[in-house]
């Protein structure tokens, strides 16, 4: 497995990691917590060396099945997890929460949880309108000073909000949606991280299991499947959205290829300081999406994909209005 930096502090994961969430959270029933441990350590006996993981997972399941499973590994490889929630007497309702204090409470939580005395990268999961940002990077940096995190990423965070916290602390990567059917941070995000120094890790980036080709028209959710409230998976938006699907299966089947093998590979190619998470619960799946670092795209099938891109016009908002109120704060 190939190797990418983020930002300027040089910190060198391999080129996809392992979005860990749906092994525990969002995509219906939990994973059996040992085939869960089994898919996360046959992805570091593939080479990844940077997982994702997060305390909202679950809440609190997903850090402990990643501590599990990676502690045999700890040395070998970088961990990610992410503060920023409290949650409700059924543990079920997300309440925004970034004040410091919460924010120390919450890492050690997750110290514990993950097996670990540092966290490799620790994101603000969500900006909290209540707390100013330098506040958060302020006691994000006291905690690095203590040595209990190594760097201070953010999530689905603005311009702005991105460059206040880095005058306050560098900022190591950001975390937000991007693919070939969400590309908003081509327009503000990308210029500016670069600027930066910042990296960039998109999750979400096979679309939600939409770019695989695997998920039809007519696909339904369970009401336990986040995708069951996404607008962007609605019958009608999944209909109007297949012509994506369809031309990524051309181009992937004149490379041969998968179409999310094409679609991580377009993601490397972006920056060389990009690097995706996507998630799996099937190991045949993890050996796929792997198998992206190895695909290399020329500047003709870049100006390929960016023809066929132009061709469609994706339907459906990507979040439903309440969560999407809490993006590009």
């Amino acid at each position: 497995m190939k190797t990418r930096k983020l930002g300027n502090t040089r910190l060198e994961v391999s080129a996809i990691g392992l979005g860990c969430m749906g092994l525990s959270h969002g995509y219906g029933p939990a994973t059996d917590r040992s085939e869960a441990i089994a898919l996360i350590r046959a992805a570091v006996e593939r080479g990844v060396t940077f997982f994702d993981t997060a305390e909202v997972y679950g809440p609190y399941l997903n850090e402990e099945v990643v501590g599990e499973a990676l502690a045999p590994f700890r040395d070998q490889v970088v961990i990610a997890t992410k503060f920023g929630f409290t949650f409700g007497e059924d543990n079920k309702q997300q309440i925004l929460n970034s004040q410091p204090d919460h924010i120390r409470w919450a890492v050690e939580g997750s110290l514990k949880r993950l097996r670990t005395d540092c966290i490799d990268l620790l994101y603000q999961h969500r900006v909290d309108p209540a707390v100013p940002i330098e506040d958060v990077a302020g006691a994000v940096k006291d905690l690095i000073a203590e040595g209990k995190v190594k760097h201070f990423g953010l999530s689905e965070a603005g311009v702005q909000t991105i460059r206040r916290a880095h005058a306050v602390q560098p900022v190591t990567a950001l975390q937000s949606e991007y693919s070939l059917w969400w590309r908003e941070p081509e327009q503000e995000i990308l210029p500016t991280l670069e600027e930066l120094g910042i990296g960039f890790v998109p999750f979400s980036p096979l679309g939600k299991g939409f770019l695989t080709g695997a998920i039809k028209q007519g696909a339904t959710f369970g009401s336990d499947d986040f995708r069951s409230i996404v607008p962007r998976f609605s019958p009608e938006a999944l209909q109007a959205n297949q012509a994506l699907v369809d031309l990524l299966g051309k181009i992937a089947q004149n490379k041969g290829v998968t179409p999310a093998q094409i679609a991580l590979a377009w993601l490397l190619a972006q920056k060389p300081w990009i690097v995706p998470i996507p998630g799996t619960t099937k190991l045949h799946r993890l050996e796929e999406n792997l198998g992206g670092a190895s695909v290399v795209l020329s500047d003709a099938d870049l100006r390929q994909i960016a023809s066929a891109l132009a061709q469609v016009r994706i339907q459906g908002d990507r979040y439903p209005a309440a969560l999407q109120a809490r993006v590009g704060r």
